[in-house]
């Protein structure tokens, strides 16, 4: 044992070593043995070619033919750690799950890199041969097998061979050791006979090493590095503006559990009025629906009463759940692909709208119903919220709200409404919840509805309990309504009109769901 000059004792075993103190894994040669032997074989099968593969494979062809001759890194990225020696439960980054067609729990720390062939000679007529890199199985010989809770089988259960994922979504993988030399061999400075190379950035860390350490050594210039980086990130989230036949079918079934997840809610409701902290109840009722059906949560959800409501982000969900106010759910299952529904429904505790909350509600509906008569092909992604502001600044103006009328407040040298509607009434929608959001703004925001699309419509009123410039009687209601809207050619659906929408139909549901 040292002593350092102030007196602390420095221990000499490494820092990452002493989380295993507890555990005491033995060392011996005889107990490595005894451990690898008289194992049944494995009954992993080669599994069939799964529905996504083709799809992601026409998805790789269109990002491949707009980089022709450049190399693209695209990492799923590594565990996070939770606390100490405790992880979260791994999700790839969404680019990486769209390109490949991975969904839950596959593979952390895996990259896939598209690697420059002649113009057309690639994967599917396309600019690159494409290949997974991952870390397999280890074998039951492998002390990893026994002693690494990370990415050992006996401590996290099987993963699967290469074989087992080339098979099932028809992309060649190699091992993750080779992945460092795939990156790195003949990479440089373009215009000096160099394969330039493209990263989704701030994913991995060390993959983004990895890449800067390269470009550094054969003198690539970094800042214009980034910049170059950023065009293959905006490429791939513009990629999913419009879904394919496959994500639409995900995006259906998060959307189906979402919906039962809204059932359990209500169902649960006379619980969490008993409960001093009812918000949590109902967020736990939902999320019960969103790990049985689903992977999980597409994001935290939002259990709001009262004035909590009027939070839009209020995910804290500490508040009691009383009778006679309004509770705002908004909430989404994440699909097993990573495709997230994202629903909100503004409900009273104890059935009944009272007058005024029902005055509230009937005008955000019916700039709902404004927003989808816009939600239309060939009009502009900015007009679904422009329909839904004409409707509220115009309610505003008739209760006497506003300080102007709704017409100067709907130009641009007012906007006085958005005191209590401040958010966008839409966003695209799919692997992430804010779907697509390093897309260009002409593409976005001024881009064109397109068949295809799926994006939400959710305007709302937000009367928060200490603004004294409305009426007290609306002080503390928050309502938002918002449904999942897929574009088609004749206009548009509403993915999630399984759950009601009217006074009256909100009614009628909760008086069924609470017999």
């Amino acid at each position: 044992m040292n002593t350092s000059e102030n007196n602390f004792e420095i221990d000499d075993q490494p820092l990452e070593e002493r989380v295993n103190n507890r555990s005491q894994p033995p060392k011996s040669h005889a107990f490595t043995e005894f451990i690898s032997s008289n194992w049944a074989p494995s009954n992993q099968q080669i599994p069939n070619r799964a529905e996504v593969a083709d799809f992601a494979a026409k998805r790789r062809r269109a990002i491949s033919l707009k980089f022709p001759g450049e190399r693209l890194v695209l990492p799923a990225g590594p565990l996070k750690v939770r606390s100490n020696d405790t992880d979260y439960r791994f999700r790839p980054h969404s680019a990486f799950a769209h390109q490949t067609g991975l969904g839950t729990d596959h593979e952390p720390d895996a990259v896939l890199v598209f690697e420059p062939v002649k113009e057309g000679a690639g994967d599917n007529g396309s600019n690159h041969e494409v290949t997974l890199y991952f870390r397999p199985l280890a074998g039951r010989d492998t002390e990893q097998f026994y002693s690494d809770p990370r990415y050992g089988e006996f401590w996290i259960g099987p993963r699967p061979t290469l074989a087992e994922i080339e098979a099932e979504y028809g992309v060649k993988c190699k091992d993750l050791s080779e992945l460092e030399v795939a990156i790195t061999k003949n990479a440089g400075n373009k215009a000096l006979g160099g394969v330039q190379i493209r990263l989704v950035r701030n994913v991995d860390l060390n993959i983004d090493a990895l890449v800067d350490t390269s470009r550094y050594n054969t003198g690539v210039d970094l800042e214009q590095a980034d910049a170059t980086d950023a065009v293959l990130t905006e490429a791939l989230s513009e990629a999913r503006l419009v879904k394919d036949a496959v994500e639409i079918d995900n995006l259906r079934r998060s959307v189906a559990s979402t919906v039962e997840g809204f059932e359990n809610v209500i169902r649960a409701l006379p619980r969490a009025v008993a409960h001093r902290r009812g918000e949590r109840v109902i967020e736990g009722a939902f999320f019960t629906k969103a790990r049985e059906e689903g992977n999980d949560l597409g994001y935290d959800t939002i259990a709001a009463c009262g004035n909590n409501a009027t939070v839009l982000h209020w995910i804290q969900n500490t508040g009691a759940v009383e009778e006679g106010k309004l509770v705002l759910l908004d909430a989404g299952v994440e699909d097993d692909t990573l495709y997230t529904a994202d629903i909100t429904r503004t409900f009273p505790v104890n059935g009944k709208f009272s007058e005024v909350q029902a005055k509230a509600y009937q005008a955000v509906l019916d700039a709902a119903d404004a927003a989808f008569k816009a939600a239309v092909p060939g009009n502009k992604f900015r007009d679904v919220h422009a329909a839904a502001m004409n409707v509220l600044a115009s309610r505003l103006e008739d209760w006497g709200l506003l300080p102007v009328s709704a017409e100067v407040a709907l130009s641009d040298e007012g906007g006085q409404h958005r005191r209590w509607m401040p958010h966008g009434t839409s966003h695209h929608l799919g692997l992430d919840v804010h779907d697509c959001a390093q897309a260009k703004k002409d593409l976005y925001l001024d881009g064109t509805i397109e068949a295809g699309m799926v994006f939400t419509i959710e305007p709302g009123l937000y009367f928060k309990e200490e603004d004294l410039s409305i009426p007290e009687e609306l002080r503390g209601i928050g309502i938002r309504l918002e449904d999942d809207v897929l574009i088609t050619e004749a206009g548009n659906e509403n993915l999630s009109a399984a759950l009601p929408r009217t006074v009256e139909e909100i009614e009628q549901w909760m008086a069924e769901l609470a017999q």
